[in-house]
């Protein structure tokens, strides 16, 4: 054993022992405060995922365009979209059936239309607090709405160092293990080759900064989702008859507190409840603070526009994407068995529907799924190492580290992988859902002001900082916002 594998054994040894200390009692808090802060943003904001949905359509087709370097809202939603819709979409639903059985899939439901009004605050807020750095590129997200939101740098740092082990490192090496089973399955390649040549394709991109992961995101998302959702369509069409069925058990398991999950509120939480909020954060972000790092790229006329196209990132992606795969597995001869789990449980499904071309399509798919979510996921973390140091040298070092989780991930077992991602997911999720109610004020004023200004007839609000000079005092860029 050279000295390299030594180094990665560590690793996976310090990782195992932070995870087995940390993760169980986290969650327990996690999965209150995820659906409390959720349905508070729902009540305070009237229902505002369900009233604005058709107006976050008009938002996210019209915001194509921007002025000089910076990203449209259409590429800020893609980059979000790239992290979103990926592994969480295929390996995250079967993980999340597998463990929890077919009633998680109802918990992931949940999970996205609660959260959907938390993922409108998180971005509105980010939008609202974003800096403009001198080429013109914006830059933003929960580290800086919490560092002169709430007057705490502290937090803010706190947050960033989160996000950073979270997507940097833990999502990323998620991604490259879900690359790594997918085509193992379908073609036999070894771990260790995929691994080097997914480190030297993610360093193409992220050493060509955020304005080239735009571009790619806006090109390749719609494209794969597209595809990946036709043949979707195809297998539910030939199902029919069966899908009635298939979402009654769903909704029938998700209240069968026989399997209990364990923990602090074992007696309160069942296994389909915590995998499938656990999968569905992991898949949707909603709350988590991850999606307003790519909302606060956007050149938008009003916060709250930018914050609506982000909601609609959080309906695609498990209402859409994550039912159809959920649906696709619960279709399939073999969901059931032990020995399937994770990325394997889905090919097995497609390839139980359409033959083997599903297991080599799926291994395609999930490898432009898995690595445009690894650079929207650098897109991500790269802003917050901007936050807390924005040095050439310092961006070089965790450009560096980033280039090593994606190949820690393709080379280690996908629970440690897993279950690391899991844990510093939660605590990058307490910081934000804190945050954002305690700036709940602001979100509502950002709420009313569009309000205010669409039933005036004005079809694109644009926010006037002047108007609202109590927000100054709380660090918004007045030359951004005049």
């Amino acid at each position: 054993m050279n000295l390299f594998d030594t180094f990665v054994g560590s690793v996976e040894q310090a990782l195992t022992w932070f995870v087995t200390k940390v993760d169980g009692p986290l969650w327990d808090i996690t999965i209150i405060t995820l659906l409390g802060v959720g349905l508070f943003f729902t009540v305070i904001t009237g229902f505002v995922q369900l009233r604005l949905l058709p107006r976050s359509l008009r938002e996210m087709w019209s915001g194509r365009t921007a002025e000089g370097n910076s990203l449209t809202p259409f590429q800020a939603f893609t980059t979000g979209l790239a992290s979103r819709v990926g592994v969480g979409n295929i390996g995250g639903v079967a993980t999340a059936i597998a463990i929890g059985g077919e009633g998680a899939v109802f918990w992931m439901w949940v999970t996205a239309l609660i959260g959907m009004s938390s993922a409108f605050a998180e971005s509105s807020l980010a939008q609202l607090f974003k800096v403009k750095e001198p080429c013109g590129l914006y830059r933003g997200g929960p580290a800086y709405y919490i560092t002169k939101g709430l007057k705490a740098p502290w937090l803010g740092a706190c947050f960033a160092v989160s996000l950073i082990f979270t997507f940097g490192f833990a999502f990323n090496a998620v991604q490259s293990n879900s690359i790594v089973e997918a085509t193992r399955n379908a073609w036999s390649w070894d771990p260790e080759y995929v691994g080097i040549t997914l480190v030297v394709l993610t360093a193409f991109i992220i050493f060509g900064g955020v304005k080239r992961i735009g571009v790619v995101s806006a090109t390749l998302v719609p494209m794969m989702a597209l595809f990946y959702l036709i043949i979707a369509v195809i297998i539910l069409g030939m199902n029919m008859s069966a899908i009635p069925a298939i979402i009654s058990r769903i909704v029938t398991q998700a209240f069968d507190f026989s399997a209990l999950a364990g923990g602090m509120f074992g007696a309160i939480f069942s296994k389909a409840m915590l995998m499938g909020i656990k999968r569905g954060l992991f898949s949707n972000e909603a709350g988590m603070g991850s999606a307003p790092n790519s909302a606060a790229t956007a050149d938008v006329k009003h916060p709250a526009s930018q914050g609506l196209i982000q909601m609609l990132g959080v309906f695609v992606d498990t209402m859409i994407v994550c039912t159809c795969t959920a649906v696709i597995i619960l279709l399939s001869d073999n969901y059931g068995s032990e020995t399937l789990k994770g990325i394997s449980l889905t090919q097995n499904a497609l390839q139980y529907h359409v033959g083997d071309f599903g297991l080599h399509f799926l291994a395609f798919i999930l490898f432009l799924f898995a690595y445009s979510s690894i650079i929207g996921n650098y897109a991500y973390a790269e802003s917050n190492i901007r936050f807390i140091r924005n040095k050439p040298s310092f961006v070089l070092i965790f450009r560096l580290v980033v280039l090593f989780f994606v190949y820690f991930g393709a080379v280690n077992h996908g629970n440690i992988v897993w279950n690391f991602a899991d844990t510093v997911m939660a605590i990058m999720a307490m910081i934000n859902l804190v945050a954002i109610v305690l700036l709940s004020p602001i979100v509502i004023t950002i709420l009313k002001d569009y309000m205010k200004q669409s039933k005036a007839g004005n079809k694109e609000p644009v926010f006037n900082i002047e108007e609202h000079p109590e927000l100054l005092k709380r660090g918004v860029d007045k030359d951004i916002w005049s």
